[in-house]
């Protein structure tokens, strides 16, 4: 498994939350929180939604996930019990690209981001 690398990822978060409206946070694994109505620090905010809504836990909705087939930009986004939490999985990085496969790997890839909290991006579209 190949890690995708940040200005890639940032890129790639760029062109899918292209709403000039929502500010959103990148965190080290390629997951992102959206943030449509932010309040006070961003990076905060996403950290403690993360947090809550990152780590995976057996056997309860945390551990569920949907996919997004991308138009725009190769690769996958894997989605979890939190609307506004989204991470992406590049078209290199699972080796099976079976949708389980793309699902698990982006569940893992969210759980780090969820357990670690290292956040590598702020994208602020709030009105200065």
């Amino acid at each position: 498994m190949t890690a995708v690398d940040t200005e890639i990822l940032i890129d790639v978060w760029q062109r899918l939350l292209a709403d000039p409206r929502k500010s959103w946070v990148l965190f080290e694994h390629g997951t992102c929180v959206v943030l449509p109505a932010p309040e006070g620090e961003l990076a905060e905010q996403a950290t403690e939604l993360l947090k809550k809504f990152g780590p995976v836990h057996a056997g309860s909705s945390a551990g569920d996930f949907g996919l997004i087939d991308l138009e725009d930009v190769e690769g996958w986004v894997v989605t979890g019990h939190h609307n506004d939490v989204l991470t992406y999985v590049g078209p290199d990085e699972p080796g099976d690209q079976s949708e389980i496969a793309v699902g698990l790997l982006g569940r893992a890839k969210r759980h780090r981001d969820g357990t670690e909290l290292h956040v590598v991006h702020i994208e602020d579209k709030r009105a200065s």
